[in-house]
């Protein structure tokens, strides 16, 4: 084939790959790995893996290397360092030695079928300790449970297994010298790195901080991503140059770029190419991919799939339940934690380019980690019915959580349930009780619903697409559902609920647009808004003045309703699912309570002087559950809760003088 011809032939594969898995709600690189093995060399044999094929592929790995960089913070790992350096660390520490001590074991016992050197098994471990972020983040995001128990420990442990990726990459190249270089090798290695590393991270962020502002005033878009891909291919280079991987250079870039104020911009640039060269290296692992081989191995691809897997289902299971989580959460992150992921075959082609795994071992491990990321979606499709099943106590927690939100419920009557307790059903929350109208608001966020409820909302954890939620939450005796959060797939299963057991409550579903506006009313919703806060209140000038409203008088209604709205709806709970994208300049509230020996306790208001830092009093809340208007002469007492509202530094400050 021509080199036209051959692009061709990967871009039509691509196409197609991508088209039937998201007909099956399947993730995209799925259908990737799969292309690759259809038109590859064993199957079809449309296409050979030529070595172009294969630097397109390494040039992918750069960019997910470099978008892996770039979302590395040190805010974001501090606020998960229980899961990331807890459970996240003793889950690769343990698999590292348990896959290392069980292949050396096992090539003692039986050498004629699985004969290695410990430099192998070594390198073997660090590619199944791997599983995939861009499955199941994706998994985790469309079911709504990143910030459920079990999605935050999955997210750490996620987020250290990429910052563990960094030194296998150093250390795998280095175990494939010769047994009597080989510390030497290390040595040298972890040396280059350090000094490379400490040059870099020193220097570097101011370097790369002047630079992209010089290359940023000249306003040119083409330019800019010119530049970005001038930066993170010649500081891979520098890597390789040096004796390391290209992906640590990478890395290196994301991590220098990701401390400056371009850090979002440089992410909406590199997406495209981050993306398209991502699915030319799983096209090109598919491609490596020998099915005859797979057949005449069944047998060892069968324990090389089901035995790693079992091990990291049982292995995170224990952790989880030892570091304190619930049966039927530490089951399920285990379920969720259990398959091969994207990074494992990067070092397993590292291992291969360092000729660290045998030619007749390649095939049925290749095999078993596409297959275990096949397996994937169903597992956790049908993780809740795994977990109700073999954790007798999980019915128990359940049912606990369903008479925790009846209790709730139980005294009020037509109230408004509400599906969501993010920015918009906090400011529906808010209206409804200026205007005397119970409600009680459902939230998968454990945080978010703790400081709301310190704070005398009236909401508590449940998932709203679950029937025996809304039923507890008491459905047949509400005035109205109301979905606030923007997933229609969530809203639809709501609608249908709703529908089957209260079919005459009234349902309002929140949209960004009219997209979905025929199908969420086919679902029986009765309200459809989307939204268009600004959009509204254009079309009501418009309105006024074309009924004869004086147009002065058009601009002064128009103008003080967004006024009284925007003072109305500053501030909000922050949850694990808000955009963070802004959050530094955004007003949010907090909740603080005020324990005994407190300084602040005694002290008015006023005395206290919050304002001085940039934050306001919304309410103030007496132990006994009644709220007070927050006035410069209401004097602090003991067991007081506070909402306060301001921008994350302020309310940081706003927190350390009402706490000392």
């Amino acid at each position: 084939m021509s080199a036209l011809e051959l692009t061709l032939l990967y871009l039509l594969a691509a196409v197609l790959g991508v088209v039937i898995c998201r007909s099956f709600k399947l993730p995209p690189m799925l259908g990737y790995l799969a292309v690759g093995v259809v038109i590859g060399p064993h199957a079809l044999a449309l296409a050979k893996n030529s070595d172009g094929v294969r630097h397109l592929g390494e040039f992918g790995v750069v960019f997910l290397m470099f978008v892996i960089g770039l979302e590395f913070n040190l805010p974001k790992l501090r606020s998960m360092r229980r899961h990331v350096f807890g459970l996240g660390l003793l889950q690769v520490t343990l698999t590292l030695v348990l896959i290392t001590v069980g292949s050396l074991f096992l090539a003692g016992v039986a050498p004629t079928l699985w004969s290695m050197q410990w430099q192998t098994a070594l390198a073997l471990s660090g590619a199944m300790a791997m599983s995939s972020t861009a499955i199941v983040v994706k998994l985790l995001a469309e079911r709504l449970e990143l910030a459920s128990e079990h999605g935050k420990r999955v997210m750490g442990v996620l987020l250290f297994q990429d910052l563990a990726v960094v030194p296998l990459l150093v250390l795998i190249p280095a175990l494939g010298s010769p047994a009597d270089e080989l510390f030497i090798a290390l040595g040298i290695a972890a040396l280059k790195a350090a000094a490379l590393l400490g040059l870099l991270l020193t220097g570097g962020q101011r370097v790369m901080r002047w630079w992209l502002t010089i290359v940023a005033r000249r306003k040119s878009e083409e330019l800019f991503v010119l530049n970005l891909l001038l930066v993170t291919l010649a500081l891979a280079w520098l890597t390789e140059l040096a004796g390391l991987s290209l992906a640590l250079g990478a890395f290196i870039a994301g991590m220098l770029i990701s401390e400056t104020q371009y850090k979002h911009q440089v992410e909406t640039d590199i997406r495209p190419f981050h993306d398209v060269l991502l699915g030319l290296f799983f096209i090109s692992v598919g491609m490596m991919l020998d099915w005859h081989e797979v057949v005449d191995h069944w047998a060892l691809v069968l324990m090389l799939l089901t035995l790693p897997v079992l091990l990291k289902l049982v292995m995170v299971t224990a952790l989880a339940r030892t570091l304190g989580a619930t049966a039927g959460v530490s089951l399920r992150t285990g379920l969720y934690l259990a398959q091969a992921g994207e990074f494992g075959f990067v070092l397993l082609s590292l291992a291969q380019d360092s000729k660290l795994v045998p030619s007749t071992l390649m095939n049925p491990i290749l095999a078993s980690m596409v297959l275990s990321m096949l397996a994937t979606p169903f597992i956790i499709l049908y993780s809740n019915r795994i977990v109700m099943k073999l954790v007798s106590s999980e019915w128990l927690q359940q049912s606990l959580q369903m008479t925790t939100i009846a209790s709730k419920s139980m005294n009020v009557n037509k109230h408004v349930i509400i599906c969501g307790y993010g920015r918009c059903g906090q400011n529906l929350g808010r209206m409804l009780e200026r205007e005397g109208i119970p409600y009680i608001a459902l939230d998968l966020d454990p945080d978010r619903v703790r400081q709301a409820a310190a704070a005398g909302n009236s909401v508590v954890f449940g998932d709203a697409v679950r029937l025996q939620a809304l039923i507890a939450a008491g459905l047949a005796r509400a005035s109205a559902v109301v979905v606030t959060y923007l997933d229609t797939a969530s809203a639809l299963k709501v609608l249908a609920n709703t529908r089957t057991h209260a079919p005459t409550v009234p349902i309002i579903v929140r949209t960004v647009d009219d997209r979905d506006l025929e199908k969420l009313k086919a679902g029986g919703a009765t309200e459809v808004v989307p939204e268009a806060i600004e959009g509204s209140l254009m079309l009501a000038s418009h309105a006024l003045a074309l009924v004869g409203v004086p147009m002065r008088r058009v601009i002064r209604v128009v103008q003080d309703q967004r006024d009284e709205r925007y003072n109305l709806l500053r501030g909000y709970f922050r949850g694990a699912d808000d955009d963070t994208a802004n959050e530094l300049e955004q007003e949010r509230l907090s909740t603080v309570t005020l324990v005994p020996g407190l300084s602040s306790v005694g002290q008015t208001l006023g005395e206290m002087a919050l304002h001085t830092v940039d934050v306001r009093v919304v309410s103030l809340r007496r132990s006994n559950g009644k709220t007070l208007k927050a006035l410069e002469e209401t004097s602090l007492k003991e067991g007081d809760t506070l909402v306060l509202s301001g921008k994350p530094e302020a309310l940081a400050l706003a927190e350390q003088k009402l706490l000392t």
